[in-house]
């Protein structure tokens, strides 16, 4: 019994440090986002920025369009996702000088703000939203 539970204890110690070297690089990807650049404001500020610039744009409609594309990510990381991809939206939209935001403001923002590792599942639902892609290819790359 004494065997099993010094064995317990042992795995214990290995999962933990498991458990905070995950949690270490997360926390330390976020600092880096944090982080000033060169102009003096770090990723999270421009996103900030290009939210509330671009807020007078959005409608229903375009909202929606958002929250359809975003659903397949996980609960606990949708409204992260949905703070980057609205504001390469907000950032593409402010840029094309547009009165609101189109369709095609949003694709184009999605797939910009998309990793590249997620691409094959962003693919998978646009093709179930039968949104044509040809326009769009030259993003993927």
């Amino acid at each position: 019994m004494q065997d099993f539970f010094i064995w317990f204890i042992i795995f214990w110690c290995f999962v933990l440090v498991g458990l905070f070297g995950i949690g270490g690089f997360f926390m330390f990807r976020k600092f880096l986002k944090v982080f000033p650049k060169a102009d003096g404001k770090s990723t999270l500020d421009w996103e900030e920025h290009y939210v509330n610039e671009s807020l007078h744009l959005w409608n229903d409609e375009a909202k929606a369009l958002l929250n359809e594309l975003v659903s397949p990510v996980p609960e606990l990381f949708r409204d992260v996702a949905k703070q980057k991809i609205g504001a390469k939206i907000g950032q593409i939209a402010l840029e094309d000088r547009a009165k609101t935001i189109s369709f095609d403001h949003i694709i184009r923002g999605y797939i910009i703000a998309t990793p590249k590792r997620d691409h094959k599942f962003l693919r998978k639902k646009l093709d179930s939203m039968k949104v044509d892609l040809t326009p769009y290819e030259h993003l993927f790359e």
